[in-house]
């Protein structure tokens, strides 16, 4: 990890007060939604370059954890933050709810296929985060087999990150009041309709269970090789912006660089 830590960075033992934090804040940055998107433009171009580095060097991998409530925006930062990267490179999985066939392994099973190997890397939209929150909240389970579950995670996280993966964690973090006018837009408009689902609106009953789920999940699985970043995101552009300036300092961080060729290209000529 780089070692100027964002402002959003949750350090490991601190206590996580999700309504002590603005969903609406742009603070400690002067932006402005024109700068924030041009910024973003050019980070785009970056990414691009460090991704390709990233697969030339073959010693890193890079995992990135969307989660939030529901309209949150994980999808909209997979397609602003990474639409500019090359697509043999870099992988987004969208986990639902799990098949008759993965609830017949342990939890971990249907996630590990798809972490990133050497030189790649993989978004999350969703994760394995998603059987200690909907899990809880819904009583899928018993208390005790979700609350198992942080030392499962810490573990399979730790040994991630030992064998050189580096994983970034994003909390979108959205008031109820900007879901509820992200819902009536899913309602009233076509090309959103099609994106609401009654689960929607049944977790938005349970608004005050899953924050308190989110806090203890937060509390319980940042560290230091695995931080959680809580980025306020009732601005999408703000949102967005913040996603991609923790990656881009992330990549720098890493060091990456082009592998010395293989041969010796003095003793080869292009006629």
């Amino acid at each position: 990890m780089h070692r100027k830590h964002p402002p959003w960075t949750v350090r490991p033992r601190r206590r996580v007060r999700l309504t002590d934090i603005d969903t609406a804040s742009t603070r400690p940055f002067r932006l402005t939604k024109r700068r924030a998107e041009l910024e973003l433009e050019h980070s785009r171009e970056e990414l691009d370059q460090l991704q390709e580095r990233l697969f030339a060097d073959g010693r890193h991998a890079v995992l990135v954890i969307l989660q939030g409530m529901d309209t949150a925006g994980k999808d909209a930062v997979i397609r602003h933050v990474f639409s500019g990267v090359n697509p043999q490179g870099v992988r987004a999985v969208a986990f639902k709810a799990p098949t008759p066939v993965e609830m017949g392994h342990d939890f971990l099973w249907r996630i590990h296929p798809h972490t990133p190997g050497k030189g790649e890397m993989a978004i999350f939209n969703r994760s394995h985060y998603e059987d200690v929150l909907v899990a809880r909240v819904h009583h899928l389970v018993p208390a005790a087999e979700w609350a198992a579950r942080y030392r499962a995670i810490n573990g399979f996280e730790r040994m991630l990150t030992s064998e050189g993966t580096t994983v970034l964690k994003f909390f979108l973090h959205i008031s109820r009041k900007e879901q509820a006018r992200r819902l009536r837009a899913r309602l009233t408009d076509p090309s959103k309709q099609w994106k609401l689902s009654p689960a929607d609106l049944t977790d938005r009953r349970l608004w005050a269970e899953y924050v308190r789920a989110y806090e203890e999940v937060i509390e319980r699985t940042t560290s230091r090789r695995a931080p959680w970043f809580i980025v306020p995101s009732d601005h999408a552009w703000f949102r967005n912006w913040a996603v991609s300036r923790v990656l881009l300092e992330t990549l720098r961080g890493l060091r990456l660089r082009y592998p010395k060729p293989s041969m010796d290209l003095s003793k080869y000529r292009i006629d």
